[in-house]
């Protein structure tokens, strides 16, 4: 792992639970909700993740974004992003779809260029699903597991690449032929500004960073956030700050000494001053409940 970051190990854990179909774990799939008990504390995923939202609905944060899921709806994750999730629905019903970090790469490595849309599900991870769009999905799902089940295909995971990619082609077509909402320059900023967040505040805590990044006055950064999300630009830093010391806290076995290095903190004194007042309680604290 890089950076003594350990990212929480999706596919070790469902190995515990062997409710699924698989290709040497490079592609995971399973249905409705097995992953619910994981998710209690914020973690970091280090594999692509798919999901498809049937029944009901849940709720949680993606990047300290939060999200609510109307079904039917479809959910794709790219590696590196921090869930966490609030509660699921009793009725909730569901189709996942994971794929490991090699196969992820492999895969991106091949349709990043080609498909700029894929990565635009950062910022938009939730899409609504119409009845056409449902049963295509629904239908790359049952031909994956096909492929999967078929076990003498010595090229199952080369068909498994080429279907997935098929799919992801056929769902960039979807975004492209969705009308997008023009946003006004502020919106972009924001956009932006976010954007900037979750690549650097792990090195990055300071307003004027942001603000030069962005060619503009820290003035006029603080102004425009505050005004368009709610929440001032210093807030949104030092949230996204404790978010990684949560998923962190509770998804490695890292030191908090260590914790507060890889954070950038002068001191663990000063990392845990840090974290109990924007976290409302001490890393040891956090980590023990």
């Amino acid at each position: 792992m890089k950076k003594n970051v350990i990212p929480f190990n999706l596919i070790a854990e469902l190995n515990d639970q062997k409710k699924y179909s698989t290709i040497e774990n490079d592609i995971i799939l399973f249905e409705t909700k097995h992953i619910e008990a994981m998710l209690d504390y914020p973690f970091k995923i280090d594999v692509i993740l798919l999901i498809v939202c049937l029944q009901g609905t849940a709720k949680g944060s993606i990047n300290l974004k939060p999200y609510v899921t109307q079904s039917p709806c479809f959910i794709l994750l790219p590696p590196n992003q921090i869930l966490q999730q609030e509660s699921i629905s009793e009725d909730f019903n569901g189709l996942f779809i994971v794929f490991s970090q090699r196969f992820a790469e492999n895969l991106l490595s091949q349709i990043q260029d080609k498909f700029p849309l894929f990565f635009s599900t950062v910022n938009k991870p939730v899409i609504p699903l119409d009845i056409e769009q449902l049963i295509a999905v629904k239908m790359y799902y049952r031909m994956m597991k096909r492929v999967i089940g078929n076990t003498q295909n010595p090229y199952r995971l080369e068909s498994a690449k080429h279907l997935t990619m098929l799919f992801f082609y056929t769902f960039g077509s979807w975004m492209y032929k969705s009308p997008e909402q023009i946003q006004s320059k502020q919106e972009m900023l924001v956009k932006n500004f976010l954007n900037l967040v979750h690549t650097h505040c792990k090195e990055e805590r300071g307003l004027n960073f942001y603000a030069d990044k962005l060619h503009i006055t820290p003035k006029h950064l603080s102004k425009v956030i505050k005004e368009n999300s709610n929440m001032s630009a210093a807030a949104w830093i030092d949230n996204s700050v404790v978010l990684e010391a949560w998923a962190m806290l509770k998804s490695t076995n890292m030191t908090i000494q260590q914790i507060s290095d890889e954070l950038n903190f002068p001191s663990q004194s000063f990392f845990g001053k840090f974290f109990k007042r924007v976290g409302g309680m001490s890393p040891k604290e956090y980590r023990g409940k």
